[in-house]
């Protein structure tokens, strides 16, 4: 075991051991640390930030915005390390879909279509698969691979532990797009990670005005499966992590033009709902890694605490 899974799991172990206010003012410390600290980390989502808000937002209120986003994203990993110790209930009570999002997946599930969703890097995603597990409805998405393998191996126990289905972005019995297939037409809900591209097979899209890469992922899947497709828009209360759902979104009709060209068009609808929800909530949208593609000349970091989680990713 070397020294970053040891971090790992002394920090599931520690945090869970923790009473909430006690282990969110640590993490909110930390998150603070980061911030005075002005790392790469921290750099970076300031960059992104600036990009999302646009060049008006004075840089004082710039300053604020980052120092919120560095808290929310603090709040995800201490949250994410305390979700296994959690009852039924607990995981119930601390994440909310709106009602019209609960009432389309329910509806999907039962009739045996399954249905797709685009996620952001955004609010807490593990609280959400979490909570569709513990509403009693199956659950399918895949996660890169981390390196150490002992990091990447925790992350799967950890998400499975929680009721979820996660299938390995390479190195499975079967690729996983082939299985992502089979769960939906078996009425599965497939969440996946859609803002960043993992792999050198990204679509790419305008996003807050510049080009970017997304995976196509999610929507190759609604295209060949006919399920429905939703974006979700995800945030932080002071009392629980928050979605809504928008969609379905409309799928281009076969007469449109092959496939990979619907595939392009529809991930440009995934992108332009999820840049609408990222704008109405920006402090929670945890991406402090490189986005856009006149950014490819600098560094590319993770965290400023910590490595990023594995993503459920849209890169299958």
């Amino acid at each position: 075991m070397n020294l970053t899974e040891l971090a790992y799991v002394a920090g599931w172990r520690l945090v869970r051991a923790l009473p909430r206010p006690v282990a969110a003012a640590a993490f909110r410390a930390g998150a603070d640390r980061a911030y005075r600290s002005g790392g790469s980390g921290t750099a970076r989502l300031r960059a992104n930030l600036r990009r999302v808000v646009g060049p008006e937002l004075p840089e004082a209120e710039l300053d604020d915005l980052v120092r919120r986003g560095l808290r929310s994203y603090a709040r995800y990993w201490m949250e994410a390390f305390r979700l296994p110790a959690l009852s039924r209930e607990q995981l119930l009570a601390g994440f909310r879909l709106d009602p019209a999002g609960v009432e389309h997946l329910a509806a999907d599930v039962a009739a045996g279509r399954g249905a797709v969703v685009a996620l952001p890097h955004a609010g807490n995603w593990d609280a959400a698969g979490a909570w569709v597990a513990a509403t009693g409805w199956p659950i399918t998405t895949v996660a890169e691979r981390l390196k150490p393998e002992g990091v990447y191996q925790r992350f799967l126990a950890f998400r499975r532990s929680l009721g979820m289905e996660i299938l390995p972005t390479s190195g499975g019995d079967r690729p996983a797009f082939d299985v992502l297939l089979d769960r939906l037409r078996a009425g599965a809900v497939v969440p996946l990670l859609a803002d960043r591209d993992l792999s050198a097979r990204g679509v790419e899209v305008d996003f807050f005005g510049a080009r970017t890469r997304m995976p196509p992922g999610p929507a190759l899947l609604a295209l060949r499966t006919g399920a429905p497709l939703y974006v979700a828009h995800m945030w932080y209360e002071p009392d629980a992590a928050c979605a809504a759902l928008e969609g379905p979104l409309p799928l281009p009709d076969p007469t449109e033009g092959p496939l990979d060209q619907r595939a392009r068009a529809l991930t440009q609808r995934i992108a332009d709902a999820l840049a609408a929800g990222i704008a109405r909530h920006p402090e929670d949208w945890h991406m402090l890694q490189r986005m856009w593609l006149d950014q490819r000349g600098t560094v590319d970091v993770g965290a400023p605490h910590a490595p990023a989680p594995p993503a459920t990713d849209g890169t299958v």
